[in-house]
């Protein structure tokens, strides 16, 4: 799971597999797998490279 900002500042862990697009309309909207649109404060960059961080970390427990 990431950890993402909302747009009025409560952190929420959202799981990246259910994770289907990421937009900046100039807002992020992170779209779920589930139909379900999350508008953060990070760029769509910024949650790229958490996802992949995440990634990379779980591939390392193993």
């Amino acid at each position: 799971m990431i950890d993402v900002t909302r747009m009025n500042g409560s952190v929420v862990s959202i799981n990246n597999d259910l994770i289907e697009t990421v937009e900046e309309t100039p807002d992020t909207v992170i779209t779920l797998t589930t139909g379900k649109k999350i508008i953060v404060k990070e760029s769509r960059q910024e949650v790229k490279n958490l996802v992949k961080c995440y990634k990379k970390e779980i591939s390392c427990n193993f």
